[in-house]
């Protein structure tokens, strides 16, 4: 039986938040404990350029990413961590896919649909107006990076099936020309993803700045959850844990029988405030460890940079005669 090969793309924008720990950073690290199965992560610094971030920012936000998901315990030694601009192979192989790849393609692409969208319901005679060509052609970029690694499976959020879908219709479309070469992957859409409520009850995101960032040192961590919005039911009052963000939030944390004591509290009318003050404390001595490593690597960031440089090495020894491959495929070869 062929072994799956999973890749898993994680955007350098931003600072990780308790939200990314749930939904991708946790489960990520324990299915790549899964000795059946070959792991890829890979820090996606060339898709951030799509969104024109700072590039302080960006290199920032590399760093405490990677150092995240070190500090969280990802197995470097066992799966394939690296930063997706330390693979040469990725940009040449994106290049060679855009002959393969229709610009109607590109036209049904999420991303620019909702840009050009946006366009007109401004009232924008040009469609494409301030449409950069990175943020057009970057699932041409997503179709290199799942492609290069022969990954199998793809896991995805539903709202990025698409991206999956493309690849393997760019896949296909060069197969047929130039022969079996790629490998077709297959989304691995979340079901039963954990998507927490941030401070204002919404979903937890960078977008609408209601974020807890995961490594928060203890005053701010503390501070933050006591923002989270609730109910005016005062203390005494039985509460409904079903639309609580602060139930929510401990329930993504806690065993099945610390979070039944909490429902139970709840039914008695635990106060706000001392909810909070329990969140608070349960949440900073479980990441407690975990954010000591995080400090650690913040502050030597060298550290970072050679499991990065590792983990390149390591995809490159996949990547560079894949490539060869490919650039023989199609017609571009030494002559003697």
């Amino acid at each position: 039986m062929t072994q799956d090969i999973y890749l898993t793309g994680i955007t350098t924008t931003g600072t990780p938040h308790i939200g990314n720990y749930v939904g991708a950073i946790r489960p990520g690290i324990a299915a790549s404990k899964d000795p059946s199965t070959e792991h890829f992560y890979f820090l996606a610094d060339y898709h951030s350029l799509a969104k024109n971030e700072d590039p302080d920012k960006i290199a920032r936000s590399t760093l405490e990413i990677a150092a995240a998901w070190m500090a969280l315990g990802l197995d470097t030694d066992h799966a394939f961590f690296y930063r997706q601009s330390d693979i040469p192979e990725i940009p040449e192989l994106t290049w060679i896919l855009t002959g393969m790849t229709a610009k109607g393609l590109m036209n049904r692409a999420h991303s620019y649909k909702a840009a050009v969208q946006a366009n007109e319901e401004r009232g924008n005679a040009d469609p494409d107006k301030g449409i950069m060509m990175a943020l057009y052609s970057y699932p041409i970029l997503m179709a290199a990076d799942i492609l290069m690694f022969k990954s199998t499976k793809v896991p995805v959020g539903r709202d990025q099936k698409q991206h999956v879908e493309m690849a393997r219709d760019i896949a296909q479309r060069f197969n047929h020309h130039y022969g079996e070469t790629f490998v077709l992957p297959e989304p691995v859409i979340g079901e039963h993803t954990a998507v927490l409520k941030g401070l204002d009850g919404r979903k937890m995101s960078k977008s609408y700045n209601n974020t807890i960032p995961l490594f928060a040192n203890e005053k701010r961590l503390r501070k933050l959850i006591m923002k989270i919005k609730t109910n005016s039911l005062e203390p005494g009052e039985p509460k409904d844990t079903a639309d609580s963000t602060l139930f929510e939030i401990y329930k993504a944390f806690a065993t099945e029988e610390e979070a039944r004591d909490i429902e139970n509290r709840y039914a008695e009318g635990i106060a706000w405030g001392e909810m909070k003050q329990l969140l608070f404390e349960y949440i900073n001595e479980h990441l407690k460890p975990a954010r000591e490593e995080y400090e650690r690597l913040i502050a030597n960031p060298g550290i970072v940079e050679a499991e990065l440089q590792k983990g390149a090495e390591k995809a490159r020894q996949r990547s560079a005669p894949f490539l060869a491959e490919i650039r023989d495929s199609t017609g571009i070869r030494r002559l003697g």
